[in-house]
């Protein structure tokens, strides 16, 4: 067994941790459904898409058909993190904002480009670190977004810095009630979290089967929905927004059952999105009290 580094293991709190962050370091490639759309302008996204989109790209030649698939599958993707950002309310340039599990930083950097404040992400994978920071640095904004390896659980930030902190399809590796401790911790008093996220919907009773593939598949534990609020309530977030994506991310899915990148989880993600099962939504909360 390989061992970790002393930092590596003050980050990496559990195994399960430790084999999260193993699949993402030891295996960047696997994931080419957000490399290659990332390819398409250099934002490297790590979330699905939403929007009507344009039935148009399955027409005229063969041959550069899945290029423009590649390319609308991109811009619903990058549609879905514009959406989150126009939640985050009224940020200002010497605002700090946080990008909890970040990625390769796709969002991180919108954000930057559209409030021209501060970012740091954190990621538990040491090579999404490495890859966000060149980024930052091809991008010449490596002065106002940094990307940190550590544990979105135990950020280590100090109390009250953050402005505005968002989540994007990654609450479902963690235990909510603490994730949500830390970042009512990190916020000011009245700042923002947005949250975009799959989720159960306990109101159909136990967990279907396409959600249970989906969780085997992913290593995860995806979340009832009345968990996000529960968890919220405990720890002073209080929510202002709450919108059910469920009926705007179908058509990205179904779209991508036409690419060559499909990977095989559009069909469980289509069944439970359709049955009810499974829910995507977007939550806005505000931190109140000191």
């Amino acid at each position: 067994m390989t061992m970790l580094n002393p930092k590596a293991e003050a980050v990496l709190r559990t195994n399960y941790q430790k084999s999260v962050a193993a699949y993402w370091n030891n295996n960047p490639n696997d994931d080419r459904v957000n490399t290659v759309l990332g390819e398409v302008d250099g934002l490297y996204h790590h979330h699905y898409g939403i929007g009507e989109p344009d039935l148009s790209v399955l027409e005229g030649p063969e041959n550069t058909r899945q290029e423009r698939i590649v390319e609308e599958l991109h811009r619903l993707e990058t549609a879905q993190a514009d959406l989150l950002l126009d939640h985050l309310g009224d940020v200002r340039p010497g605002d700090r904002l946080m990008d909890g599990g970040s990625g390769r930083g796709g969002t991180s950097f919108m954000a930057n480009q559209r409030f021209g404040c501060q970012v740091d992400g954190v990621t538990i994978s040491e090579y999404q670190v490495g890859f966000a920071n060149d980024q930052a640095q091809h991008r010449g904004v490596a002065d106002k977004v940094r990307f940190h390896f550590r544990n979105m659980l135990d950020t280590g930030f100090d109390s009250g810095v953050m402005r505005g902190i968002w989540t994007n399809e990654t609450t479902m590796y963690v235990d909510l009630f603490e994730l949500f401790r830390e970042f009512s911790r990190l916020l000011e008093p009245g700042g923002r979290y947005v949250c975009i996220t799959g989720c159960s919907n306990d109101v159909t009773g136990g967990r279907s089967s396409s959600v249970s593939w989906i969780d085997a598949h992913y290593g995860c534990m995806i979340h009832p929905r009345s968990e996000y609020f529960r968890a919220m309530a405990e720890n002073d977030l209080v929510p202002i927004d709450v919108v059910d994506l469920t009926a705007a991310t179908i058509p990205y899915w179904e779209l991508r059952t036409k690419s060559e990148l499909a990977t095989g989880v559009e069909k469980p993600f289509l069944t439970s999105y359709r049955e009810g099962s499974f829910q995507y939504l977007l939550i806005a909360a505000d931190k109140v009290g000191r």
